[in-house]
Parts: C-alpha cells; sequence; structure tokens
C-alpha cells in the first residue's frame, strides 16, 4: 500500500511536471519577443559605455533604436567614426560623419577671479552656486572648481588644473555631454576638435567691475570683431562669441584682446591660461 502511494506521488508529479513544461513551452512561443539580428550586431559594435550620451538608458536602449529607425546611426557620440562607420554597414545607410566635438571649458578664472566671500560648505560646484547668488567668486559666471564635471567623466578627460578651473583634455574627451549637464554655471560647450582659438568667458555683464573681479574677462571692447579678417567674431549680448565655421584660426583676435579672455593653442588644445 505504502508503495503505490509512493508510485501514484511519483506519476503524479512527473505528470504536473509534463503539464507545466507544456505550459511553459507554449507560453515562450505565443509570447516569445522576435529580436532584430542586426539590433544584436548594432549592440557588439557600439563602445558599451552606457553613459547616456545618446539620449537613451544604456547602450541596449541605443541599439534598438537604431534599428527601428527612432535613432540615428550617428547618435553615439562616444563611438566617433568607428563606431559610426560599421553601423553604417549594419544599418545599410550611408554615415554622415559629422566633425569631431569636444567639451571646452569657457572659463579662466580660477586665481585671476576675486572671491566676495570665504565658501565652507559642501565641496560640490551645485551646493555652492546654490547660494550667495551664484557662490563665491566676484564673477558669478565663473567656474567654482569643485569638479562636480570631472566626477561624472568616464572617460578621465576633465580636471582641476591648477588654478582652480575645470580643465578638459580633448584628446581623451569623447564628447559624451555629461560634464556639459553637470555644470550649474553652464560653462561647458561642444566645440570642433579642429578648433585653436577660443573666448574662454561666458560674463555678459558690462562695466568696470567686470575687469576688476576677473582679470581675464571679456569686456565687450570689440576689438577682436574690428580686427577679425574674416567676420568669424561677434559680440553678442556684451561677450565675444566665435563662429566656428568662418573662423580659420589666424589668432589675430587673440593678440588683440586686451583682457586676454581670448585663448589660442597652436600645437595642441590644452587650456591655455593668460597669465
Amino acid at each position: 500500500m505504502e508503495m503505490n502511494s509512493i508510485i501514484l506521488a511519483t506519476v503524479s508529479l512527473g505528470g504536473m511536471g509534463l503539464i507545466f513544461g507544456a505550459g511553459l513551452a507554449f507560453a515562450s512561443q505565443k509570447f516569445a519577443v522576435e529580436v532584430d539580428p542586426r539590433a544584436v550586431s548594432v549592440r557588439e559594435a557600439l563602445p558599451g559605455a552606457n553613459c547616456g550620451a545618446c539620449g537613451f538608458p544604456g547602450c541596449d536602449a541605443f541599439a534598438n533604436a537604431v534599428v527601428k529607425g527612432s535613432a540615428p546611426i550617428n547618435g553615439c557620440p562616444v563611438g566617433g567614426a568607428e563606431t559610426l562607420g560599421k553601423l553604417s554597414v549594419i544599418m545599410g545607410v550611408e554615415a554622415a560623419s559629422g566633425e569631431k566635438q569636444v567639451a571646452r571649458v569657457l572659463c579662466q578664472g580660477g586665481e585671476h577671479c576675486l572671491d566676495r566671500f570665504e565658501y565652507d560648505g559642501i565641496e560640490t560646484c551645485k551646493a555652492e552656486n546654490a547660494i550667495g547668488g551664484g557662490g563665491s567668486k566676484a564673477c558669478v559666471f565663473g567656474c567654482l572648481g569643485h569638479g562636480d564635471c570631472v566626477a561624472v567623466c568616464n572617460f578621465d578627460a576633465i580636471h582641476i588644473n591648477e588654478y582652480g578651473v575645470a580643465q578638459v583634455e580633448p584628446d581623451k574627451c569623447t564628447a559624451c555631454g555629461l560634464c556639459v549637464s553637470a555644470c550649474p554655471k553652464n560653462l561647458i560647450e561642444m566645440i570642433p576638435y579642429k578648433q585653436q582659438v577660443f573666448v574662454d568667458c561666458i560674463n555678459t555683464e558690462i562695466g568696470g567691475h567686470v575687469k576688476k573681479n576677473c582679470s581675464n574677462a571679456c569686456i565687450a571692447c570689440k576689438i577682436c570683431e574690428k580686427n577679425c579678417p574674416e567676420d568669424a567674431i561677434h559680440v553678442v549680448n556684451n561677450i565675444a562669441r566665435i563662429d566656428y565655421d568662418k573662423c580659420t584660426n589666424c589668432a589675430i583676435c587673440f593678440e588683440k584682446c586686451p583682457t586676454k579672455a581670448i585663448s589660442f593653442d597652436q600645437q595642441t588644445q590644452k587650456l591655455v591660461v593668460n597669465e
């Protein structure tokens, strides 16, 4: 009797296993999500940074969006031209490479900028910027130097230099844009990699206090604008701005700028801090 009970229980369990197995097999076929093999290929071609610079939560999401046509094949700034070429082949579309971009911190303040008060608080730019009308710097547009941008960079491409200003290493920068979003002062912009002349200031104020607060500030004198042979630089809203499509990197504006708010580096793109 006891043996019959054991056999019956074993048969019952085996039968239930078969039923559940058949049910799972049916469900897997019924509710299976078809995966486009191109999505797998696209994912494998991506750098795998999962940084979100493409506007999607990760490389998998971006790969699926590319295959569905809701994201461009040049949407991964980290992968650059190499990744773009691979995606072009996978998707069978022409690659519009575009010009390589890198981040640039438009500030030379740091030690060149006066302090309004001594800050003693949470060591982040976001925290300091939230108090005292924009932080301790006399120029409220200036870099606070706590490194919020450094903290979010996955590629070790940005650091605080000896003057207390964030500085990008162009050769390491992947143009992911995370530092741009992290800066509470909106000091960081994307510029062409080949660019050698920069207006490293975004102070839109005007008056004698501008230069007094920061010796390297743009004072909207328009000397650069008047001397540019390519009409590539103009003072807009009290700040000189370069049209990179017109600029030939002749550096005349750099030579003429009375406050040295304009930087020029012919050999590399490392920040030229004017003494």
